[in-house]
């Protein structure tokens, strides 16, 4: 099938300063695509392209087939943003926010009435649906702010950093709700300041530094780039030192060491030779006690990549 969000060769400039160069992004149905990159990198630039608020100096955007553009209107009906600045009425409840908002997407009757019952059940504001928003708090405003941009169920959902500076409880619940959305069929662009919210949530990454995308793709394939490796550490008792001599002479093994009870194995895949690499360590004549796996992470490639830390 084709990509729900295709755009070819984005360029933006604001006077000499190049913000966006050459720029490729496509996201498929029910895949969450992560955009990552500090600050200045050209994030905001490349999502106000796609959403139609910027007109390229160069490229295209298509949105379920339909192409975008500043004064386009077919395809931004199929697009939801959900921006970092909030974008709900305090003086309104979590309903009439919802109902108003609706009504600008043409919504109304009874089809407005159910659909903002369904978002209001998603964003698990429901006993809340009454409520002033003035007297809501920072992660329950958040996510009403998703809510809005749920309602008329886009193809394509833009989540410009929706959990800054929310709760843990608030935070959880929205990555709940990302999660929900991908297995729904809804196609996801997602950009965070914090890792492990990419990690948890993203099919597919792109890292983006000084308007350029330096590399994209799954975890595995980021780490793979950057040589990181798996860390598998075991703990033991017996002959570890020719579990060592034994295990690192394995297809997918680029070191192993022995010391006092503990087995160090660096791997390219821990996960697909752990079975293999236990069995080797027991017929060198070791026992074991324990096993433990550590994954290399994407902070460790964004580092390499752009020299700096997300917030940077």
């Amino acid at each position: 099938m084709p990509p729900i969000l295709e755009a070819l060769d984005l360029v933006r400039h604001f006077d000499d300063l190049v913000a966006v160069n050459g720029v490729d992004v496509e996201i498929a149905e029910g895949e969450t695509y992560g955009l990552l990159g500090p600050n200045g990198a050209g994030k905001t630039t490349t999502i106000s392209m796609i959403a139609g608020l910027l007109e390229p100096d160069q490229g295209t955007v298509s949105v379920d087939g339909h192409r975008i553009t500043t004064s386009s209107t077919a395809g931004k009906v199929s697009i939801g943003l959900v921006p970092q600045d909030l974008a709900i009425y305090p003086d309104l409840t979590a309903a009439e926010n919802l109902s108003f908002f609706g009504r600008l997407y043409g919504m109304t009757g009874q089809p407005l009435a159910s659909r903002v019952d369904e978002v209001l059940e998603v964003i698990g504001l429901v006993d809340r649906r009454d409520d002033l928003i003035s007297e809501y708090s920072g992660g329950m405003k958040r996510r009403l702010n998703i809510g809005i941009g749920l309602l008329h169920k886009p193809r394509l959902l833009i989540l410009d950093e929706p959990t800054v500076g929310v709760d843990p409880q608030s935070r959880n619940a929205i990555l709940e709700s990302v999660e929900n959305l991908s297995i729904e069929g809804m196609a996801v662009l997602y950009t965070t300041h914090y890792m492990e919210e990419a990690e948890r949530l993203c099919d597919r990454v792109a890292i983006i530094d000084e308007g350029e995308i330096q590399a994209e793709g799954t975890r595995r394939h980021l780490v793979s780039l950057v040589g990181e490796k798996d860390r598998i550490s075991i703990s033991g008792a017996g002959n570890l030192a020719a579990a060592a001599e034994a295990v690192s002479s394995m297809e997918g093994v680029t070191g192993a060491s022995a010391s006092d009870h503990l087995l160090d194995v660096l791997a390219d895949d821990a996960s697909s030779i752990l079975p293999q690499i236990l069995t080797r360590i027991t017929n060198a004549g070791a026992s074991i006690t324990g096993v433990q796996v550590v994954e290399p992470n994407l902070e460790a490639v964004f580092l390499h990549l752009t020299g700096k830390a997300l917030r940077d």
